[in-house]
């Protein structure tokens, strides 16, 4: 049997991108996502519930995220679920969910968001350190799906 493991996500940014880079000079993206679900209760009452997740963007989109995206931003991501395992100081086993983007794309209007104003129409395609494009091979960029490519 096959197995899948697919996330979609179209959400807002909750703070700034926080870039760093690995040993071997990869660029490394975290970017704190918010989805709102909302719905009636049983007496009517209109609920929100949000929920947060970290994606976690490599390479060439990580560097775009620092420099397009900001606080309130709303993207687009496509990705897969990944658990980060440790032992805390107090010898506790912690394990930590997050989305490896494969794919992020910058929705909404330059400048929507707080702070910079400026910057491209961010779409284009995320790779983890496997999957990196071979040097010479272009960073291309891919437009947002059709709306029937798109699975929901």
């Amino acid at each position: 049997m096959a197995n899948v493991n697919k996330v979609i996500l179209i959400a807002r940014l909750g703070n700034q991108p926080e870039l760093r880079y690995t040993p071997s000079n990869h660029a490394v993206a975290e970017l704190r996502c918010a989805v709102n679900h909302t719905w009636q209760d049983r007496s009517g009452q209109k609920q929100e519930k949000t929920d947060w997740f970290s994606v976690e963007v490599w390479d060439k989109q990580a560097e775009n995220c620092e420099k397009y995206l900001t606080k309130g931003s709303q993207v687009y991501v496509e990705g897969r679920l990944s658990n980060d395992e440790w032992t805390d100081k107090d010898g506790q086993k912690r394990i930590k969910t997050k989305i490896i983007a494969e794919r992020i794309q910058f929705l909404g209007a330059r400048g929507e968001g707080e702070g910079r104003s400026t910057g491209p129409q961010g779409d284009g395609q995320a790779r983890s350190p496997a999957r990196s494009a071979a040097p010479g091979m272009s960073d291309a960029v891919e437009p947002f799906p059709a709306d029937d490519d798109i699975p929901f």
